[in-house]
């Protein structure tokens, strides 16, 4: 039996930071599967598939969204606590109350503009919705 071999003290911390990089730069390769941008302005593209509004850390993500007339909105609120997601103005969409966990969907208006919309439990979250 061969004795195991043995690393000098900064090849195994290369090995560790080598491995650890490996991983990171994986998770960030665009296969999917991660989690939506936390950045609080970006905007996606309208798609056929619909669209997705996450509810993480007392913000929308993303906090512009751009759709095509009566696109399926997804909203999945991942915080610990009960969100809505509701047009001011015209109220031209609601989800009612969408509760930590939970998924919902509506329909974007069928008409093109632009659509701004608060939690009304916690009307400091803000996000837009731009239908075009």
């Amino acid at each position: 039996m061969r004795a195991p071999l043995l690393l000098p003290a900064r090849a195994r911390i290369a090995v560790v930071v080598s491995v650890a990089c490996a991983a990171a730069l994986a998770g960030c390769s665009g296969g999917g599967g991660g989690s939506a941008p936390s950045a609080t302005r970006s905007t996606a593209s309208p798609s056929a598939a619909g669209a997705l509004i996450t509810i993480k850390d007392f913000a929308f993500h993303p906090a512009t969204l751009t759709v095509a007339p009566g696109t399926k909105v997804t909203v999945i609120n991942k915080d610990g606590t009960t969100h809505t997601v509701t047009a001011t103005g015209t109220k031209a969409f609601d989800t009612g109350e969408v509760k930590s966990g939970q998924t919902v969907t509506f329909r974007a208006p069928a008409r093109p503009g632009s659509y701004p919309y608060i939690c009304t439990i916690h009307p400091t979250m803000h996000g837009s919705l731009t239908v075009r």
